[in-house]
């Protein structure tokens, strides 16, 4: 895909695509005013949110579809409302097999100019993602060339930067939700570890690997015993920006969950709860998505990921429920639940960034827990943090991004729970207040550092098509991490 700023004139485009307001404030193009009021005044069309209406334009040799997509009332436009219409008006065009594409950028003083690129450029990229790599049958289509066209001169130079900016974005998203797609069998340590090379050479930022011997050195208990169970051996994959060398003080720690594919161990999952467990590596790819962008972005700010990736299964050689663990922390861990066990890879990944990479916060992205679905359902992240400046930031973040967050209570009571009464730690509390004690878990290996828990084991996965999200990976966390780390910049 292809977008730029007012490339394409209004009369040479196979497809036009007009964005338009309930309430009928913006302007119409001229040759398409007949067409408008008719679609109007026959109620076909009223501009209600998501609404679409299409006709034809033929002028000499040239005949145009074109594509009325509703923006709903002016006064309730958000940046997701634009995306959402966005990617609904370019399945219809690809419907339509367009090639060349003309949008008129949605000119309004609801919103501010780089929101209103952002959200039409993530909504177009976004609208045409598919995964079916794996179809034999499937045809590629054709690349389009996009204008959106409408932004005048002056604040032009403006756009094109936000342009560059929301395509990096767009992609960076994409590309996690491919990793998250990928099948288990394709996508395990070794191979997402080579995937964080490339894209370290490719955007410009430090890929360090250390296997399951410096792993062992390292005296990563709890990840290794999560790991050892596997034909495919556990890789430690430490990414390092360095956008401000003048700063050696502030750098920002990210930790990704990267259980490749999780199938509970001893405490095996059924097999309807295993299908789409190659998702349990969610975390890493927006922890990797995020580096993408944040150096191609060039962000003047020091960013450090972990990524703890293994797999857990069953073999002679697997941990069980009440065996007795070490930690790099040197704290020790009951297991009472072997499928839970990605706060177990968290403890010693959070651990590590902060005594080894001296990071001075750390966030961790993690498909943690069923219970957040029960509380949040799919549409909200749940959100642990024992520093509630460091979470006003991150509001921030997720604001500019559209992406929903929950802050949970993190009372000392639940920390109570996690006590065990023959080591230090328990690594399951059951049912009650699950999601909290989990992250609580992983917090008690952050002791003092500021630090903040994300679960997206219900906003990582769609089991359907809804809007702008395909079946599969969603990609969550990738924006909202950038713009964290852009804030700092």
């Amino acid at each position: 895909m292809n977008i730029k700023l007012n490339s394409i004139k209004v009369d040479k485009a196979d497809v036009l695509i007009i964005p338009v307001l309930e309430d009928g404030k913006e302007e119409m193009i001229e040759s398409l005013s007949e067409i408008f009021k008719h679609a109007k005044e026959k109620e076909k069309f009223s501009g209600k949110h998501g609404e679409v209406f299409t006709s034809i334009k033929a002028k000499k040799a040239k005949t145009q579809d074109i594509i009325f997509i509703g923006l709903g009332k002016e006064k309730e436009l958000t940046g997701e409302k634009i995306r959402l219409a966005m990617a609904k008006a370019l399945k219809k065009a690809r419907e339509l097999k367009s090639e060349l594409i003309y949008v008129k950028y949605i000119n309004t003083a609801k919103l501010k100019l780089d929101v209103i690129v952002n959200s039409m450029v993530e909504g177009l990229y976004f609208g045409d993602y598919k995964f079916d790599k794996y179809k034999t049958d499937r045809k590629d289509q054709p690349s389009l060339d996009i204008s959106i066209d409408g932004i005048d001169n002056a604040s032009l130079d403006k756009g094109e930067a936000c342009l560059a900016e929301s395509k990096t974005l767009a992609e960076a998203t994409l590309f996690a939700r491919d990793l998250v797609n990928e099948p288990a069998n394709v996508m395990y340590p070794q191979t997402f570890a080579e995937k964080a090379k490339e894209s370290g050479e490719k955007y410009g930022f430090e890929v360090e690997v250390h296997d399951e011997k410096q792993i062992e050195e390292l005296e990563m208990k709890a990840f290794l015993a999560v790991g050892r169970a596997s034909d495919n051996p556990p890789r430690l994959i430490v990414m390092r920006y360095f956008g401000d060398k003048d700063n050696s003080k502030d750098i920002l720690g990210l930790v990704g969950k990267g259980l490749m594919y999780d199938a509970g161990g001893y405490s095996l999952k059924p097999t309807d709860g295993m299908v789409d467990m190659k998702s349990d590596m969610a975390g890493a790819a927006a922890v990797l998505g995020a580096m993408t962008a944040i150096a191609e972005q060039g962000l003047k700010v020091n960013v450090v990921a972990v990524v703890a990736a293994c797999e857990n299964l069953i073999s002679g050689g697997a941990y069980k429920p009440g065996d007795i663990i070490g930690s790099m922390a040197g704290k020790n861990i009951e297991v009472l639940n072997t499928d839970a066990e990605g706060r177990l890879t968290l403890a010693d990944a959070v651990y590590y960034a902060i005594a080894k990479e001296k990071v001075s916060e750390v966030v961790d992205l993690a498909t943690l827990t069923g219970a957040v679905l029960v509380a949040l359902g799919t549409t909200t992240t749940g959100v642990i943090t024992n520093n509630e400046k460091f979470y006003k930031e991150l509001k921030k973040a997720a604001d500019s991004s559209e992406e929903k967050m929950w802050l949970l209570p993190s009372f000392d009571e639940y920390k109570e729970i996690l006590k065990s009464d023959i080591a230090d730690l328990k690594n399951s509390t059951g049912r009650n207040a699950g999601t909290i004690c989990a992250g609580l878990f992983i917090g008690a290996f952050a002791k003092d550092t500021p630090w903040m828990h994300l679960d997206i084991a219900g906003t990582s996965w769609m089991d359907n098509e809804k809007g702008y999200l395909t079946k599969g990976g969603t990609g969550v966390g990738v924006r909202t991490l950038y713009y964290l780390a852009k804030d700092r910049s």
